[in-house]
This record gives C-alpha cells, sequence and structure tokens, in this order.
C-alpha cells in the first residue's frame, strides 16, 4: 500500500488498530479490529469486548491487510466517515 496524505480518506472499519499514544491513560493499549466509527468514536472490538475510543484524544497504529502499518494522529480523523471522503487534504511533503 502506498503511503500519501489521502490516507485519511480510508475506510478504517475492518483495520486493526492499536492505541499507541492517549490523553485518557485507560485507552493505551487498547487493540483489536475497528467495528463501528462514528464522528467522534472509533469502536474496536478488543479480547470479545465493545471499546470506544475518542477519535480526538488518541493516537492510533493502523494495520491494513497488506501489513502495512501507519501511525494516524485521531485529530486529523474527527469526522463523519463520508464526510472525510469529500475533505481536500494538504500534501505536507
Amino acid at each position: 500500500m502506498k503511503i500519501t496524505p489521502n490516507i485519511i480518506r480510508y475506510e478504517f472499519i475492518g483495520t486493526k488498530a492499536k492505541v499507541a499514544e492517549s490523553r485518557h491513560k485507560g485507552y493505551v493499549g487498547i487493540s483489536g479490529e475497528i467495528i463501528d466509527e462514528t464522528r467522534n468514536t472509533f469502536v474496536i472490538s478488543c479480547k470479545g469486548k465493545r471499546k470506544r475510543v475518542i477519535k480526538n484524544s488518541v493516537v492510533i497504529h493502523f494495520t491494513f491487510s497488506d501489513g502495512t502499518t501507519v501511525e494516524i494522529d485521531g485529530k486529523l480523523l474527527v469526522r463523519r466517515p463520508e464526510a472525510r471522503l469529500k475533505k481536500h487534504v494538504m500534501r505536507l511533503w
């Protein structure tokens, strides 16, 4: 998978995720598959339980189906999933 600034336009449901950093210490280490996404939260299936993580306060490592791992600040993802597809992303590199 080619990593570009357009990665924030990706559909994250079904992707493996791990919370790497958070302002809320209880979120750090939560890992599993993303099963739902709202404007402000991800719902992660973790050890058979559903954990709701607030996007604005986390940095998440996403692992895609081809094995690529990407670290994304949740602040970039705060938006409804369907609205994120329309967002124009300024190139940083």
